[in-house]
């Protein structure tokens, strides 16, 4: 758990650093829409990183933590992270943290973005996961389903705003890519 959660200050200082850096905001989602998403995103990372679980159902353990399953976890939990920082280095200045539209936004459609329409969503989820495998309770399992609702959620907004944004070169880029998970083809 040391080692995912050192990674996860190295992703969140870069993101904090690259946060500095994008186009002005053109059109913001309202508050309740964020909300909507907030609240379980929330949840997720403090279900997942509390020391005050409430509920001793939830540091039930999964399975017998071994050397190999924390290993596991840390590298699922790094792939996760690289995976969401590479989306956010080719996202660059349009990206948000909230929903918006960025004064000349554009469609990125190249790196990450070719496989899965939300890569960040992707890999900040499959993060979660690696740190589920390497904590070895029920809560981490609970914590992933929260941070993949919230995302889910989050996403449809998101794609409300990119299609009103792009017309039919997004209606056709969502035919070709999944939204967090890549698509079968």
């Amino acid at each position: 758990m040391q080692i995912c959660d050192g990674l996860r200050v190295a992703w969140l200082v870069i993101w904090l650093l690259w946060a500095l850096r994008t186009k002005r905001t053109q059109q913001r989602e309202g508050a309740s829409s964020r909300l909507s998403y907030i609240v379980l995103t929330v949840a997720a990372f403090w279900l997942m990183f509390s020391n005050d679980v409430p509920r001793d159902w939830l540091r039930a353990r999964l399975f017998a933590p071994a050397p190999w399953t924390e290993w596991l976890g840390v590298v699922i939990t790094a792939a996760g992270l690289a995976f969401s920082l590479w989306a956010r280095a080719y996202l660059g200045t349009n990206w948000s943290g909230t929903v918006t539209v960025k004064v000349g936004h554009e469609l990125v459609r190249t790196g990450p973005y070719r496989w899965v329409r939300h890569p960040i969503y992707s890999g900040m989820i499959l993060a979660m996961l690696g740190t589920a495998v390497a904590r070895h309770q029920v809560r981490g399992v609970v914590a992933v389903a929260l941070l993949y609702a919230g995302f889910k959620i989050k996403s449809r907004i998101e794609e409300q705003a990119m299609a009103a944004t792009f017309g039919t070169a997004y209606a056709e880029y969502m035919s070709t890519t999944g939204a967090i998970v890549p698509r079968l083809r």
